[in-house]
């Protein structure tokens, strides 16, 4: 009998198994979940029971003399030797060896219990052969029994006769479903006796070809005849020869594990994303934010309070009036009095709420890319969610930006200057009135020429002339600078605010987007793992 590879043991595979059910929960079909959980949660409980019995099956379809042959392998019709079992609606158990069985027996559910003396053959050991019910029975518990049994028996023995050994509901329904299970399965052609006996290897091999296309590899068909005893001993000897191995137990788990992880076969970790797809997605959901037009008006705002401070003080009173641009956008510079960040910008209108959707749905597709599809829906059943709330995302993102709006305090140099030449021309113009109305008080300081010159220029008219021409040109000069600083100024601001987008991108649309990508990476590790 084939056996699996031992490299990782049967206990890591059945956990890890568990684990990748777990794992998948979220995203998997309820059917789907529920067959990976059956067979760790089978596995675990019969490596629990007796490992020295081994648990043979015999399945058929109505008709197919099951019970019979079970007889006659058995060597007795336990049927006729007590009157409790009137009909197969039950399994029967014939036991050799009994110690240590009850546990298991209970497991598998089976109430009619009959022990055998001696050995069933030299060196097989314990063993448990079942005749159940027939699996295409119309009794809908007899047909629940078969399958409940099929996936926990050691070993498979499908009975089926000349007349029925073709039907598709068998093979599809039944025999199909554990096709991995071709080291612990048997075939038996009954009722071989209904055949010419030169027909008996054809028919035979026309049952071991449907076989192989249900996908069973290296089982042989054994011909039978409870009329006439022809193949009995060889049934006999082939189930034999697998007490004999004992390993069926290992090799029907293994065979299971092979059988719910098939779909997933070849399964790999989804890898990392794009490494571009981050930057595209904060690019669209800067521009989304208004992050050009907010480095505009914090551009404007900053020429705003540099003209206040720096222009020429006789003029720049009146850009006081002027509402300050950041806070008529309805921008705070700074936290409010609880710590937060707010803004009162309105809502993003229609054209830039597609910019963000259209950004986060390319990202969704990076993300998605190479996931199976139960994967690839959450993430973009997700990515939809995240949809809804990433406006307001995108508003505290800019409320947190730090925008250098705000001068810096350098420019207080040519604050001063605009104070000293505004105090000369108004000694200047001061001088004149005091010449004109009260000369007597510039007497003591001057003598007779209260209006001194200087080159034939009067000094009064020459602090006037300075005063202003020094506040127009100082002015004239901080706002040309003040025009090339805003630049700058909307440069550092589509920075500020696009780093904040992206520090908020990174928590509310790559961290879920990619925790389904790890959690599907975790599962195809465990797969991978419980698939040996």
């Amino acid at each position: 009998m084939a056996l699996f590879s031992k490299k990782i043991g049967l206990s890591k595979r059945l956990s890890a198994l568990e684990d990748a059910a777990e794992i998948g929960a979220p995203y998997l079909s309820g059917e789907q979940r529920e067959r990976l959980e059956r067979v760790a949660k089978a596995g675990a409980e019969r490596r629990a029971l007796s490992a020295e019995h081994t648990v043979v099956g015999f399945f058929g379809a109505t008709g197919s003399g099951k019970t019979s042959l079970f007889n006659a392998v058995v060597g007795e019709d336990l049927g006729k030797a007590a009157a409790r079992r009137p009909t197969t609606s039950s399994p029967l158990a014939a036991i050799w060896q009994p110690e240590g069985s009850e546990e298991l027996l209970d497991w598998l559910g089976v109430e009619d219990r009959r022990e055998r003396q001696g050995e069933f053959a030299k060196n097989a050991g314990p063993l448990i052969l079942l005749d159940l019910p027939d699996f295409d029975s119309v009794e809908a518990s007899n047909r629940v029994i078969a399958e409940r049994l099929a996936g926990q028996v050691d070993v498979l023995v499908w009975v089926s006769d000349p007349e029925k050994y073709a039907d598709s509901v068998i093979h599809d329904q039944f025999i199909r479903p554990h096709a991995n299970h071709s080291a612990v399965t048997l075939a038996v052609l009954n009722k071989a006796d209904l055949l010419a006996e030169r027909d008996v290897d054809t028919v035979a091999g026309s049952y071991a070809g449907l076989l192989l296309d249900d996908g069973l590899t290296n089982v042989h068909v054994i011909p039978t005849s409870t009329l006439t005893g022809a193949g009995i001993e060889d049934l006999r000897g082939a189930i034999a020869r697998v007490a004999k191995a004992h390993n069926a137990q290992t090799a029907r788990i293994e065979a299971d594990i092979a059988s719910v992880a098939a779909p997933y076969a070849g399964t790999k970790g989804a890898g990392g994303v794009d490494k571009h797809a981050k930057r595209d997605l904060d690019t669209a959901l800067t521009k989304a934010a208004g992050a050009e037009r907010i480095a505009g008006i914090t551009a404007a705002a900053y020429r705003k309070r540099l003209r206040q401070r720096t222009g020429w003080l006789l003029t720049s009173w009146i850009t006081r009036f002027k509402p300050d641009p950041l806070r008529r956008l309805g921008l705070r510079e700074d936290a409010d009095e609880l710590g937060v960040h707010r803004t009162s910008m309105p809502e993003l209108d229609a054209a830039s709420k597609a910019v963000a959707n259209s950004g986060l749905r390319d990202y969704a597709t990076a993300v998605g890319e190479g996931l199976p599809h139960e994967w690839a829906a959450a993430v973009a059943d997700r990515s939809e969610e995240i949809s809804t709330g990433l406006p307001a995302e995108l508003d505290r993102a800019v409320a947190r930006a730090k925008l250098p709006a705000e001068p810096s305090k350098g420019w207080a140099v040519l604050t001063i200057f605009q104070w000293f030449a505004l105090l000369a021309a108004l000694v200047g113009v001061l001088w004149y009135l005091l010449v004109a109305f009260v000369p007597g008080v510039l007497t003591p300081l001057l003598g007779t020429d209260l209006v001194p010159d200087v080159e034939g220029w009067p000094i009064p008219t020459l602090l006037i002339m300075a005063g202003l021409l020094t506040g127009v040109i100082i002015g004239l000069i901080s706002a040309a600078f003040g025009g090339v600083l805003g630049s700058g100024v909307k440069r550092r601001t589509r920075n500020a605010i696009q780093k904040e987008v992206a520090a908020a991108s990174e928590t509310a649309v790559s961290q879920p987007l990619l925790a389904i990508r790890e959690d599907y990476s975790r599962f195809a590790e465990r797969i991978a793992l419980a698939a040996g």
